[in-house]
């Protein structure tokens, strides 16, 4: 779907908003998942290299103290990295709750696109490499992938080395 009204989530509607170029991906989510990047990879039969997670991080800077990082379910967030590209002393995981209420997205299904409360967002360099990726459509089962400065662009994001 590109540049469609989907009515789906605010995701998909921000970027047909936008006019930004979209795929949607929908998958069979299964309750008993808890990795979920390695289900949506695994279900879609798509590198892990190019599926991406959200994490909500607590950096403790201004109103609100949380920022986002978007890096390849293959890897781990590195938080000493991350806060130093935020310009933070330190980074911790957000609270799955306190995720889930800033971005108003379900944990397993929160994106990048159309959070209830824009976050400062840090992208991983890594997406650079590919000419589209995925990252969640808003829900559990549904994958968007893009290109990655059309990603960059829409979260106000920035590059950083962020993965390990």
């Amino acid at each position: 779907m590109a540049g469609k009204p989907t009515g789906g989530t605010p995701a998909t509607d921000a970027l047909s908003a936008a006019g930004i170029a979209f795929t949607l991906h929908s998958y069979t989510h299964h309750d008993d998942s808890r990795d979920f990047g390695a289900e949506a990879a695994r279900e879609l039969g798509v590198d892990e290299l190019r599926i991406f997670k959200t994490l909500v991080v607590d950096v403790g800077l201004g109103r609100p103290p949380l920022a986002v990082g978007v890096v390849p379910v293959a890897g781990q967030l590195d938080l000493k990295a991350f806060a130093a590209a935020v310009g933070a002393k330190k980074a911790a995981m957000a609270k799955p709750a306190e995720a889930s209420r800033s971005s108003g997205y379900v944990v397993g299904g929160i994106s990048p696109i159309g959070q209830k409360t824009p976050l400062p967002t840090v992208l991983d360099e890594t997406a650079q490499l590919f000419d589209t990726i995925f990252v969640s459509a808003g829900k559990r089962g549904l994958q968007v992938e893009l290109a990655p400065d059309d990603l960059l662009a829409i979260t106000g994001a920035h590059w950083a080395d962020i993965a390990r």
